[in-house]
């Protein structure tokens, strides 16, 4: 499933560092188009995750796109059982996140909870594709 020329993951991997770096420790921003240098902040922190997520799915399956179809995992039960656990440690940092603050912006453990949720959704949805709801 693989392209013949696989997309190049590195420029995603790094722009997005960069932006996920300023939100964190730099925190430089300007208060246009919105009128509030915390919210463009927070924005550029989103698009840096996204395009960390656009580096991950580049580099895991050699092809363009965003959404990971359940015939591009080569071991999708073993894989289920690795993304419950990543969820349920994103779910920890989410939680440590929002009680203790430490430097990160407030809604730090939001966004971190959304990404468990959705990580979760997909593990339980490939986990019963390839065990109680599968064909075979």
């Amino acid at each position: 499933m693989a392209e013949e020329n696989p997309p190049d993951w590195h420029l995603y991997f790094f722009s997005g560092s960069i932006l996920l770096i300023n939100t964190i420790f730099l925190k430089f921003s300007f208060s246009w188009p919105w009128g509030s240098e915390s919210f463009t902040l927070g924005v550029m922190g989103l698009i840096g995750l996204t395009m960390w997520y656009v580096s991950w799915y580049r580099f895991t399956f050699k092809r363009r796109g965003l959404v990971p179809w359940l015939d591009l995992w080569k071991n999708p039960e073993s894989s289920a059982k690795k993304l419950f656990l990543f969820s349920f440690f994103i779910f920890i940092i989410s939680y440590l996140l929002g009680k203790n603050k430490l430097f990160f912006p407030d809604p730090t453990s939001l966004i971190f909870s959304l990404i468990a949720l959705l990580t979760f959704i997909q593990a339980t949805y490939v986990f019963l594709s390839v065990t109680i709801l599968s064909d075979d």
